[in-house]
């Protein structure tokens, strides 16, 4: 018999660990009573828990992010696997941030949740968890997924798409890795063995605005948008453009701060974009300095584009090379796409 596997549970608060309050349900078990509820997982690992944060995973910010890593980095070699214990509302940010926060990890780094607090009859939260830790446990697992509904998703493809019901979370454009059932682990895609060493990144630019288009829209705000953020994504209608209403204020403000970073993203959860298809999108070649998100899903663009910012001189390297360079599966097309 193999020794068991050591796991590290990181509790950052979140539904799972949420009890109600006059004001609604608010973060209020600890690490230790979430393991009570799930006593079985001893069989098959052994389990250590801190206490991380207590949050409402609204409240999730970068900072915290940094925190997680902090700490993985801290018991990277004392354990052989993470379970991180997270609500999921921002899940998929997290996911997806921690992908590029902590590369090549030969030992999985596993985020999960509830959609009901565990200390309910009825609930996912205990299934949810067990399934976290045979994962994490697993021999064959590595780098950063998400855990939930039976369900095994890379960090960088993970969407919540539904707000209440248990299979919350869907993989965009890109398989689910595995599927977890009756204690089985079924895999779908074999676990490449990484070439480099992992590697830590702890630094993010946060100064990043999001810029969603919807039909009108008018360009007033836009001075302030270019003058105040290292880097706007703007979240475009389709396969990708700017439309006429805002296109002259917008293309001129792309000439007067060269050095933005323009990302151009896409409403539409599947498929991405693909700014060679029309004449709103061609124009932007002309005037800016601008990536495209291809396949890439809207979490992963946010979070690679704050790594990117707050790890690169972005005027020393290829900022394309690092942008559609493919991590944890972020981008399958990309520039390769065909039109």
């Amino acid at each position: 018999m193999s020794a068991k596997k050591k796991i590290l549970l990181l509790a950052t608060g979140g539904t799972i660990a949420s009890k109600k309050s006059e004001n609604g349900l608010k973060p209020q078990i600890t690490p230790e009573e979430l393991l009570e509820y799930i006593p079985q997982v001893k069989e098959f690992c052994e389990v250590s828990a801190i206490q991380l944060l207590n949050l409402d995973s609204s409240n999730m910010e970068p900072e915290h992010w940094k925190k997680i890593v902090h700490a993985i980095r801290e018991y990277y070699d004392a354990y052989d696997g993470f379970v991180i214990a997270h609500g999921t509302d921002t899940m998929a940010y997290t996911a997806a941030a921690l992908s590029y926060m902590v590369q090549n990890s030969t030992k999985p780094i596993v985020i999960t949740g509830a959609q009901k607090p565990i200390d309910l009859e009825i609930t996912d939260a205990k299934s949810n968890l067990i399934d976290s830790f045979l994962y994490a446990a697993d021999e064959k697992s590595q780098g950063v997924q998400i855990v939930f509904d039976g369900k095994v998703i890379a960090g960088t493809r993970a969407k919540k798409v539904r707000s209440k019901s248990y299979n919350a979370f869907s993989s965009i454009d890109f398989p689910s890795l595995a599927v977890i059932q009756d204690g089985n682990i079924m895999r779908y895609l074999p676990m490449l063995p990484y070439e480099d060493e992992v590697r830590f990144y702890e630094e993010l630019d946060e100064n990043i605005f999001l810029m969603k288009l919807i039909p009108g829209i008018r360009p007033r705000v836009l001075q302030s948008i270019f003058e105040n953020y290292d880097c706007i994504i703007v979240e475009s209608f389709g396969v990708g453009g700017i439309p006429k209403s805002i296109a002259d204020e917008f293309y001129r403000l792309c000439r007067q701060y060269p050095d933005k970073l323009v990302v151009m993203a896409t409403q539409v959860a599947h498929e991405g974009s693909d700014m060679t298809v029309y004449e709103v999108g061609h124009d932007m070649k002309k005037y800016c300095r601008f990536l495209e998100s291809y396949d890439m899903t809207l979490e992963s663009v946010i979070a690679k584009t704050m790594w990117m910012l707050g790890n690169f001189d972005l005027h020393s390297i290829d900022v394309e090379d690092i942008f559609y360079r493919s991590i944890n599966y972020d981008v399958i097309f990309g520039k390769n796409r065909k039109s």
